[in-house]
């Protein structure tokens, strides 16, 4: 059951990180289209905010796999 409850927990990270990546995408394109003079500074900005998100999934394997170690 543990099992279950990691790969849930992991696939449910993944889904919204996935889905906030896409959020944070397409809205910097769409400024980026909007402005393109400040590419740049919008395109540094995106990929802080990628990284980020992509620290919550991370974060929730890594706990999943303790809680299955912690038996």
């Amino acid at each position: 059951m543990n099992y279950i409850a990691a790969a849930i927990a992991s696939a449910f990270a993944a889904l919204a990180a996935s889905y906030g990546n896409g959020q944070v995408i397409s809205k910097t394109l769409e400024s980026m289209a909007r402005q393109p003079e400040i590419s740049g500074q919008l395109r540094g900005t995106m990929f802080i905010g990628v990284g980020m998100i992509e620290a919550v999934p991370i974060m929730s394997i890594v706990i999943a796999f303790m809680l299955l170690l912690a038996k």
